[in-house]
């Protein structure tokens, strides 16, 4: 496959601006847990962050539709550099709600890197989408590793533990914004842009939509609720230790990338559907791995499939999306898609503080089986709904 050079741009921006996920997502709940009134709101940063890209996730795209895609990944790797000050200023007057405040922005800049896939999808043929998709997540194998020793070596920079951490973070968003003044966008029709296509409701009633979407969020509820539990779970409630804990956080998002280089494979072999069906499998073993043993090596296991879970219900999404909508909806379908996957993304990571201190361990992981279960509905019912239209 001949690859447009926007997709190796984009697996560099991937690689760069997903590390400040990894960095949240390791450091946020124990930064959190020092700073907040009550252990139950230690993952609250965490789920700010996601609550960021979700509330900037519609006008983040909509204004992509009118300025075209370049221009706002750039504003919004400035708005990420912000968020790293207004941080470092937290951290110093040691505020719990200025940091809250701080993660949200960074959630704000974040949000555009969430659309590098489909930037990188509309570069390339149509036949070579999963590939493209695929290839940009493969950036997230850096961001595993980069974003969490961003976090460690920055810690005592200074006397504030972890400011220099987001000082450190600050370069990284900077490096974004330099990269990204060498995307070349593709040109589009404006008048198809401003085009209004379908109405939601008739495009969401397509099988092959409502599977692309499920998919998506059940990823991401089930991955926000065990990955952010799982720093608090594992070093504060059973002792391991922080490099232990930094080395599962890692392992697992490399978990959640490194499958890339092999799902296009998988696509050709079995189809998006074996590939999603292949993720739920996975997510139920990890089920079964970490219920009830709480060694390193179980939450490493477990951790890992969860990534791997995470990287099939997400890519199979990606790629079926875009089967159910004309070009002329792609903003507003691709808008309405994320929002939904990064608000269910926010609510678990909020939920995931409360439900731990409340409920405990094994009821979280408990959550995670009806929200399958809801996922192979719908995959029964695209699947039924294919085989109605060959037979007609």
């Amino acid at each position: 496959m001949k690859v447009a050079n926007n997709v190796w741009l984009f697996m560099l921006c991937q690689a760069l601006t997903m590390s400040i996920a990894s960095f949240v997502i390791f450091v946020g709940s124990i930064i959190g847990k020092t700073l907040a009134p009550d252990p139950g709101l230690a993952t609250m940063p965490v789920a700010a962050f996601v609550l960021g890209s979700a509330i900037a996730t519609l006008p983040v795209i909509l204004s992509m539709r009118r300025f075209q895609r370049k221009r706002v990944f750039l504003f919004c790797a400035l708005i990420a550099s912000l968020g790293c000050v207004l941080a470092m200023y937290a951290l110093q007057l040691q505020s719990f709600t200025t940091y809250l405040l701080a993660v949200v922005v960074l959630g704000v800049g974040l949000a555009a890197g969430q659309q590098y896939r489909f930037a990188a999808m509309e570069s390339v043929a149509v036949e070579d989408v999963p590939q493209a998709a695929s290839r940009v997540l493969i950036g997230g194998i850096g961001a595993a590793f980069l974003g969490p020793e961003l976090a460690v070596r920055g810690e005592l920079l200074t006397t504030t533990p972890y400011q220099g951490s987001f000082g450190l973070l600050m370069v990284v968003a900077i490096l974004v914004f330099l990269v990204l003044f060498f995307f070349n966008e593709p040109e589009r029709d404006q008048q198809q842009n401003d085009a209004k296509g379908r109405p939601l409701l008739e495009i969401l009633a397509q099988p092959v939509i409502l599977v692309a979407v499920i998919s998506g969020c059940a990823g991401f509820a089930i991955m926000s609720l065990v990955m952010t539990s799982t720093p608090l779970h594992m070093h504060f409630e059973n002792g391991h230790s922080l490099v232990d804990t930094k080395w599962v956080i890692q392992s697992h998002i490399v978990a959640m990338f490194l499958p890339s280089f092999f799902v296009p494979w998988i696509i050709r072999r079995i189809g998006v559907q074996g590939l999603i069906s292949l993720g739920i499998v996975a997510l139920l073993v990890m089920v079964l791995v970490i219920f009830s043993r709480y060694d390193f090596v179980n939450y490493w296991v477990s951790l890992v499939l969860l990534g791997i879970g995470w990287n099939f219900l997400f890519v199979g999404g990606t790629t079926l999306l875009p089967e159910g909508y004309r070009e002329t909806e792609r903003f507003k379908v691709q808008a309405l898609n994320d929002f939904t996957i990064f608000g269910i993304q926010a609510v678990g990571a909020l939920l995931a503080g409360l439900i731990l201190s409340k409920l405990g361990w094994q009821a979280l992981l408990l959550i995670s089986l009806p929200i399958l279960a809801l996922l192979i509905v719908a995959l029964l019912y695209w699947r039924k709904s294919k085989h109605q239209l060959a037979s007609v």
